[in-house]
């Protein structure tokens, strides 16, 4: 069972799966903390960014992380929005997936602003709650076929520390009861306007509910004060998702037949409709808005038309903190032959606050190597770790991060469960890095094809 759950574990193991936070302490950043390592100086410059987000203060502006490739600027990211909270959405993209979509290219990057901003919408509702103390479903013929039953209505004894209370309902909350499989020393809640059933678990109070050795539900005690109660729900949802529905209510006849949409864009009126509706929410108290992080990474990929597009989106009074990574230098602006700096417009890098990043020491390199086995459950020898970490001077972070599983595999092979220098090498043969995959083209440039 122990092995099947870490196989689990491994094949949710993401690139960034580590990362917690930008590990400051104070507005200082330590050498090793939240899963970050080195990179002090653009891990503080983005903790500053953080305060100026949390302060509303970021208004027209962008951030861009520039650096050599496998320099964690996607870490760095990642952890920005980490630091903003549980609920701030975080939508990343590549530049060049806007040109492979049958939206425009304004559209997808709209989208995707979209979806990176959060609406946490606070609910009030009269719902029935309480534990099942007896429960009688009347079942009646099916109206197409007679040898089939159907519920008819439900009979629902709910209790709480104060009152006991006896409901009935009809067909449709009757068929959630039996999907939901509810039983007698359940807690539930019935909403009082849909009929909708929430199964919250067993009541450990109820000594009248049956006793099983093995139960997977959880344990939630018997709710106090009356069955009929006021709730607060809170959920949150993007812009996205609100547009999506609005444009669905107002669908043409495919909608209404097929469930499709009659086009893949969302009109200009439908957001500013969705617009308006959020601030009224806002105003009223129902809601509030949670600009999220979209990470646009090879920001050079984009070209004029949608750099132009981005300019005026962080204008915007309902834009996300927009981060672009890029990794080029001095280059063309794609769309046009101008160069320049990171191939990103001048009057879009006056509004960008730029964070540079360098490439890892030895030292940092290690403990970077160490915090990706632990995550992916590899066990290295320090022999290992340390042929890992110069062989990632000579090539690449990237390069033995990669080697990291691979090695663990061809030491299993060789039965034993630590990974050894021997098998970091064997690997090395087997996976080639950028230079030898360079030399390996040069030496065959004759076989190869142009």
């Amino acid at each position: 069972m122990s092995s099947t759950r870490d196989e689990l574990r491994f094949m949710r193991v993401g690139a960034h799966s580590h990362i917690k936070g930008l590990g400051l302490r104070n507005g200082k950043a330590l050498m090793k903390a939240d899963g970050m390592v080195g990179q002090i100086e653009a891990r503080e410059a983005a903790g500053i960014i953080v305060e100026l987000i949390k302060q509303g203060k970021m208004a027209g502006r962008g951030i861009l992380l520039a650096g050599p490739p496998g320099t964690g600027k996607t870490a760095i990211a990642v952890a920005i929005a980490k630091e903003l909270g549980e609920d701030v959405p975080f939508i990343a993209i590549s530049g060049s997936e806007i040109y492979s979509s049958e939206l425009k290219k304004t559209e997808v990057l709209m989208q995707a602003m979209r979806k990176a901003i959060g609406v946490r919408i606070h609910e009030f509702k009269k719902v029935y709650e309480g534990v099942v103390a007896d429960i009688d479903i009347k079942m009646t013929r099916h109206p197409y076929n007679p040898y089939q039953q159907v519920p008819e209505s439900v009979r629902i004894k709910l209790k709480t520390r104060n009152e006991s209370r006896t409901l009935t309902a009809g067909p449709a909350t009757a068929y959630e009861v039996i999907a939901k499989g509810v039983r007698v020393g359940d807690v539930i809640w019935i909403d009082a306007e849909t009929g909708r059933v929430t199964k919250l678990g067993r009541c450990i109070d109820y000594e009248e509910a049956p006793k099983y050795d093995i139960e997977g539900e959880s344990k939630i005690p018997m709710p106090d004060g009356p069955v009929l109660k006021d709730k607060e729900f809170i959920y949150t949802v993007t812009l996205h998702d609100l547009d999506v529905r609005m444009h669905s209510s107002s669908g043409g006849l495919l909608s209404l037949l097929f469930g499709g949409r009659e086009e893949k864009e969302i009109p200009p009126d439908v957001r500013q409709e969705v617009d308006e509706l959020v601030k009224r929410w806002v105003d009223e108290g129902r809601a509030e808005i949670i600009p999220g992080v979209m990470f646009i990474d090879e920001a050079s990929a984009l070209d004029i038309e949608a750099f132009s597009f981005l300019g005026r989106a962080m204008e915007s009074e309902l834009a996300p903190i927009i981060i672009l990574a890029t990794n080029r230098g001095i280059t063309k602006i794609r769309g046009t032959d101008i160069e320049a700096p990171h191939g990103i417009p001048l009057d879009i890098l006056d509004r960008l606050m730029i964070i540079t990043t360098r490439k890892y020491n030895s030292e940092e390199i290690k403990e970077i190597l160490k915090i990706r086995a632990k995550e992916e459950g590899v066990k290295i020898s320090d022999e290992a770790l340390d042929l890992l970490t110069k062989i990632g001077l000579e090539t690449s972070l990237r390069y033995v991060v990669q080697m990291l599983t691979p090695a663990q595999i061809v030491a299993k092979r060789k039965g034993h469960e630590e990974v050894l220098p021997e098998d970091v090498e064997e690997v090395r043969k087997l996976f080639a890095d950028v230079k030898q995959s360079t030399k390996y083209l040069k030496e065959h440039e004759a076989e190869m094809l142009k």
